[in-house]
């Protein structure tokens, strides 16, 4: 298995390199956008609870294909896949994904933190696997998940120095920390999925 600094290198070979390489930013931009439309309807009850497993979905389906090469950056087409095909179980993941760790944080907030860890790959499961459903997505996630967690909360801890400088640069820089995060975990992903290969054909 790759060591953080091996994957965040391959993260950042991903984005071009530089923070302002056109990857980097069209990335970020990515994230920008779906994460301003959920805050948005973040006044609305029901309308985030609809929007969270779809959009996300989107999202992870656009940079997964960026990452594997199968889809280049300036086609968007992908970031709606979420509202395409089985919508109601794209929903359904998003409800189940922020109730299971919303309950699981009740008993303290160490065990939300573990949870969220243990259903850390659900939605890139469901991205390469949209027939199965949202449960077992989750459920797929809590095995690959199995003796990892720890492997990626230090992952993305290492990650501290970027996000204190992102804050000091008014904050407009946790913009490209992101961008830099998501890839590197998708890259993590890669790698857990090449270790349960057979278990969940992807589809392509």
């Amino acid at each position: 298995m790759s060591t953080r600094a091996e994957l965040r290198a391959r993260a950042r070979q991903t984005l071009g390199g530089s923070i302002f390489a056109t990857p980097w930013l069209i990335v970020l931009l990515a994230i920008f956008a779906v994460s301003s439309i959920l805050g948005l309807s973040g006044n609305l009850i029901i309308l985030p609870l609809v929007l969270t497993g779809p959009a996300y979905i989107g999202l992870y389906t656009y940079l997964i294909k960026f990452v594997r090469g199968q889809n280049p950056l300036n086609n968007i087409d992908p970031i709606f896949d979420g509202f395409r095909g089985k919508v109601s179980e794209n929903i359904i993941l998003g409800i189940l994904h922020a109730l299971f760790i919303f309950l699981w944080s009740l008993l303290f907030i160490i065990p939300g933190i573990v949870k969220s860890y243990s259903y850390a790959m659900a939605y890139y499961i469901k991205v390469d696997n949209p027939d199965i459903s949202a449960n077992d997505a989750i459920t797929e996630s809590r095995k690959m998940m199995d003796g990892q967690k720890m492997r990626l909360f230090l992952l993305d801890l290492s990650f501290i120095g970027w996000m204190i400088l992102g804050v000091l640069a008014l904050g407009i820089g946790v913009l490209w920390v992101d961008a830099y995060m998501e890839t590197t975990r998708i890259h993590f992903y890669e790698e857990l999925k090449a270790k349960r290969a057979g278990y969940y054909p992807p589809v392509m």
